[in-house]
């Protein structure tokens, strides 16, 4: 039988340990289908520092979740045991170690867990991450929820940072260069080839536009259609979504997809093979009422719940 989350109705929301979603520890259950693990580092920000208190922020605000998700008609706690993992550690004084150690850290924590749901953290520690996944089920779809697309070269001569992880994971092969998509891209770029550079590298985009002119099911049938059959790995970044709804995070952007949109389309992936996550860049200093991170619960309880449809 699975360990599900601390009873609500005997313990209040408001107390004991804050793991996500109020699940058991990894060393409280024999064995676990998802670790849900933090990654509480922001050494490649650009803009504004702070994501690497972003996964505390989002288990905080984590703990009005409910065990039985009525949009995917699942209890995602029922039908796969699931645990917070804690967090792994990235040295924040040294990026290139850091990136290394999240990878290391991923790569163990696999050995424990079928599948990693990772809160940022800084969008930095994709990179890492698509490797520990790209070793297990080769190049991967990549479905890349941000406003920015996260492709850029070098930030100051550095090549690993925020703006770069997408580039550097699909030079290195770690993506499914037919597959791959960025969700919600808007906003100014340095100039039109960085929109060039984007598709050699193996992206087709789904801009914020694109919702609001077409909505949101012709946006989840452009996906389906683009990330097929194929291993799929769901990177979010917070700022996907309008400051309206997430103003906790480092780079943001007007005209972003509501939550609620967001929710939407991850529900209408959730049949696909999806084989991990990570949700990024929640800046709990610029949040506001914990609009920020209750988005951010919701959206990993809803990879969560997606990957458990798959499986029930």
């Amino acid at each position: 039988m699975n360990v599900g989350p601390i009873d609500s109705s005997k313990t209040p929301r408001y107390a004991g340990i804050a793991t996500f979603a109020r699940l058991p520890r990894i060393e409280d259950v024999e064995r676990a289908d998802i670790a849900v693990v933090g990654v509480p580092f922001d050494t490649g920000v650009s803009y504004r520092p702070g994501a690497r208190f972003g996964p505390a922020h989002v288990r905080e605000a984590s703990r009005l979740l409910r065990p039985y998700n009525p949009a995917q008609d699942i209890s995602p706690f029922e039908v796969q045991q699931v645990a917070d993992a804690g967090d792994l550690v990235a040295n924040p004084f040294n990026l290139d170690e850091a990136v290394q150690q999240v990878a290391d850290g991923a790569r163990a924590l696999a050995e424990k867990a079928g599948r990693l749901v990772v809160i940022g953290g800084d969008h930095t520690i994709a990179y890492p991450l698509l490797r520990t996944v790209a070793e297990k089920h080769g190049p991967v779809a990549v479905l890349h929820a941000d406003a920015h697309l996260d492709t850029w070269d070098t930030y100051f001569g550095a090549p690993v940072t925020h703006g770069t992880p997408f580039r550097r994971a699909s030079e290195d092969g770690l993506i499914d260069l037919t597959a791959s998509a960025h969700l919600g891209i808007r906003g100014p770029l340095y100039g039109k080839e960085d929109l060039e550079d984007d598709a050699r590298l193996g992206f087709q985009i789904t801009t914020s536009e694109f919702i609001e002119e077409h909505g949101v099911p012709a946006a989840i049938e452009r996906l389906r259609a683009r990330l097929g059959d194929r291993p799929v790995y769901i990177s979010i970044d917070i700022d996907v979504l309008d400051p309206a709804h997430a103003p906790g995070t480092g780079t943001p952007e007007a005209g972003g997809l509501t939550s609620r949109e967001l929710l939407r389309i991850i529900r209408g992936l959730s049949d696909l093979n999806l084989v991990g996550a990570d949700v990024v860049e929640v800046a709990p200093a610029y949040d506001h009422a914990q609009l920020t991170a209750v988005a951010a619960s919701h959206v990993v309880y809803e990879l969560v719940s997606a990957m458990g449809r798959k499986d029930a």
